[in-house]
């Protein structure tokens, strides 16, 4: 059988190059005898599998030597809880909500402090993202929490919010590694890796050192402590060893496409063709304001919730798989991480463009 191409928002499509070599070393990884999947997360094998991802990814983002780099579980929904667990000193924190993943963050972090939204684009459907150059910022806000790009909604941050000071912290599971990115402005970024980077299972938290404390809030489980995690390498207890092979992969995958500036080059050119079909169209439309438009994700409707229906249908009977919207939003949504190749872009618009030409108004 012959693969699909697939736009699912995560677990997502993850490049071809990988999947093969993964499959040739799925039984005897580099004469070892076995598998990385069975193999013990203490062996020199595996040692030297996490510290060539993590040196991978700190060349690929440029990730100065004051920032830890940490392999975690729990997916990035677990960080909900972490973040403000280890950073919330003064029991402070502001928000920016602009979809359903801050708003669950902003929930989580209710329950250890005071949690601010000092911005939201809830008003509107989070098809926007709120001017973000003045915001009244709580003086005792130990950290500013953004969700960089909106998996569901498909908006993005083109420009990092004014912190006045203040700690910023993001969640980019959606937009990780899809183009260069400055650490410095950040002091805590985590990605689950379903979306951009590996299987899901994994997530990785860059750390500025001097945010991984002793004094955490009370009652924080060790497990739950990014100390516990820098201290031991990310080797506390059993990572999820295949999830980083993987993940490992990715990285060198991206570093031989070019590195960061190829891969946003690349990403804009597949975007630009989706995005400039539906500007044009006049079936489909697309739901967020122009300027703030992801490149990863990109929702659309028809206006008709039966002819949505029919096109997802009729989509997936061609080879164009996981285009339903999510199920807060209705209509369709493709996802084109940096894995998806341009050929499944102009592919999609196309059946786009004869869809139109059939049931167009």
């Amino acid at each position: 059988m012959s693969r699909v191409y697939n736009f699912s928002a995560g677990p997502a499509t993850l490049p071809e190059e990988v999947l093969q070599e993964a499959a040739q070393e799925m039984l005897d990884y580099k004469g070892t005898g076995m598998s990385v999947m069975e193999m013990s997360h203490r062996s020199k094998a595996f040692q030297s599998i996490i510290d060539t991802a993590e040196a991978d990814l700190r060349d690929l983002l440029g990730i100065p030597e004051n920032y830890k780099v940490l392999f975690l579980q729990g997916g990035a929904s677990q960080q909900f809880a972490m973040v403000p667990m280890n950073l919330m000193k003064h029991r402070v924190a502001d928000y920016i909500v602009t979809g359903q993943w801050a708003k669950k963050a902003f929930s989580e972090a209710k329950l250890y402090g005071t949690a601010n939204a000092v911005a939201s684009s809830a008003d509107k459907t989070f098809s926007y993202i709120p001017d973000c150059s003045d915001l009244p910022i709580d003086e005792d806000a130990d950290y500013v929490y953004i969700c960089e790009n909106n998996t569901i909604y498909g908006t993005k941050f083109w420009k990092l919010p004014n912190t006045k000071g203040k700690i910023l912290v993001a969640d980019q599971s959606s937009c990780f590694l899809s183009e260069p990115v400055d650490v410095t402005k950040y002091g805590l970024i985590f990605a689950g890796a379903q979306k951009n980077v590996g299987p899901a299972g994994t997530v990785i938290v860059i750390i500025r050192e001097d945010l991984i404390r002793e004094d955490v809030l009370e009652g924080t489980p060790t497990m739950l402590r990014y100390k516990t995690h820098a201290d031991a390498g990310s080797l506390y207890n059993t990572p999820p060893t295949y999830g980083i092979y993987i993940c490992g992969k990715v990285f060198q995958w991206l570093k031989r496409r070019g590195g960061l500036a190829a891969m946003k080059e690349y990403n804009e050119k597949k975007a630009k063709i989706l995005y400039d079909f539906l500007d044009q169209s006049k079936l489909f439309k697309g739901t967020v304001v122009k300027e703030d438009r992801s490149l990863m994700n990109v929702p659309f409707v028809t206006g008709n919730e039966e002819l949505d229906a029919q096109f997802v249908k009729e989509a997936k009977e061609a080879g164009f798989e996981n285009l339903k919207g999510h199920r807060t939003v209705g209509g369709m949504r493709a996802s084109i991480y940096n894995a998806m190749p341009m050929e499944g872009v102009e592919k999609l618009v196309a059946f786009m463009d004869a869809f139109e030409k059939k049931n167009g108004k």
